[in-house]
């Protein structure tokens, strides 16, 4: 392919606009245009001077583009994708791939059947934080994996909702919307959900979807883990305000929002605080740990899954994030969601 990769970006809001100054700052890609009904998008296709459409259809038939990337509503993930699929067009999904298992089922489905390559966002698998501590893991320096513990705690302020009053209603809660961030990274480092249990509430925002759920989980080699989400809660313990990947939230270096344990040493991530035992035949919490802290180049995860997107473009790179794993996030997700209505331990996949 000749000259840079143009991609379309459908969806003008607040993770569309991320993508979109990306493209527009990115040599090796350039802006095809804006898919997008809203006054906002108008203004902003103005500023920028890339051209505007009212629909796929549209943009398709009057400026065919490399790729698109779909930052819409997560109801309409499932129309927007598969008229990339029909258009033969790469598509890069945010987040979650669909808003069921079954849609993304189809999108899976509908992408091998035609060999038009589709990607889900989940940009956290192109962290350098979670390439390290996933390295770290599978060097085996934790020995076998016992037991991980995470929080995504933090307050979305009330304009967040007013914004966008879809997140108000089911499938707008933070199960779907951060939850599933975390899920994609648990299985990164721990491998295979296999079961779930799950408490939601919806007591403080009092919306018709929770805003906090606390959740257990067990891994395919016998590893449990707990973890926490909340998005009313006064709290620093999130992926986006320790890792300070993404400057627009306020960063605390000295907090985790992970702790990774295994039989032989702990990892606790983002600050990457190592602690192990030299001698494994001597466990004992009565002997002192080793300790190290790794050090990690700053990048941006959003900036290197266009990387990747332009590169499978091109033909140069396979997704870091495919389709199918989409939908096995989106599997566990559904499970926790079951869990968190019926109670119980659920099957997850």
């Amino acid at each position: 392919m000749a000259g840079p990769v143009r991609i379309a970006v459908a969806g003008a809001g607040m993770i569309g606009r991320r993508h979109i100054d990306l493209i527009v700052n990115d040599e090796r890609c350039l802006l095809a245009g804006i898919v997008d009904g809203a006054p906002a998008a108008r203004e902003l296709a103005g500023r920028l001077g890339t051209p505007l459409f009212g629909s796929l259809a549209e943009l398709f038939a009057q400026a065919k583009p490399d790729g698109v990337i779909i930052a819409t509503p997560n109801q309409l993930h499932l129309e927007h994708a598969l008229a990339c699929i029909d258009a033969g067009i790469s598509a890069l999904v945010e987040k979650p791939l669909a808003d069921t298992v079954e849609a993304a089922r189809r999108l899976c489905e509908a992408a091998e059947r035609t060999g038009v390559t589709l990607l889900t966002g989940h940009h956290r698998q192109h962290s350098a934080i979670m390439r390290e501590a996933v390295a770290v893991v599978r060097s085996g320096k934790l020995g076998r994996m016992v037991a991980v513990t995470g929080t995504a705690l933090f307050c979305k302020p009330d304009q967040y909702f007013h914004d966008a009053p879809w997140r108000t209603q089911a499938g707008g809660g933070p199960i779907l919307i951060n939850m599933i961030h975390e899920i994609g990274n648990l299985r990164a480092l721990c491998g295979e959900i296999v079961e779930v249990q799950a408490l939601g509430s919806n007591a403080v925002r009092g919306f018709a979807v929770e805003d906090t759920a606390a959740v257990s989980l067990r891994f395919t080699d016998g590893a449990l883990g707990t973890f926490i989400v909340s998005d009313t809660a006064a709290s620093a313990r999130s992926w986006e305000q320790t890792s300070g990947e993404d400057k627009s939230y306020a960063s605390y270096p000295d907090e985790d929002c992970y702790l990774i344990a295994g039989t032989d040493g702990s990892l606790a991530v983002p600050t990457m605080r190592l602690k192990f035992y030299a001698d494994k035949a001597e466990r004992s919490w009565w002997k002192p740990f080793q300790t190290d802290t790794l050090a990690i180049d700053a990048v941006n995860p959003l900036q290197r899954q266009l990387e990747n997107f332009c590169a499978v473009i091109r033909g140069e790179a396979a997704p870091v994030v495919t389709a199918r794993d989409g939908l096995q996030n989106l599997r566990v997700i559904e499970a926790i969601k079951k869990a968190v209505e019926k109670g119980g331990v659920v099957r997850a996949g």
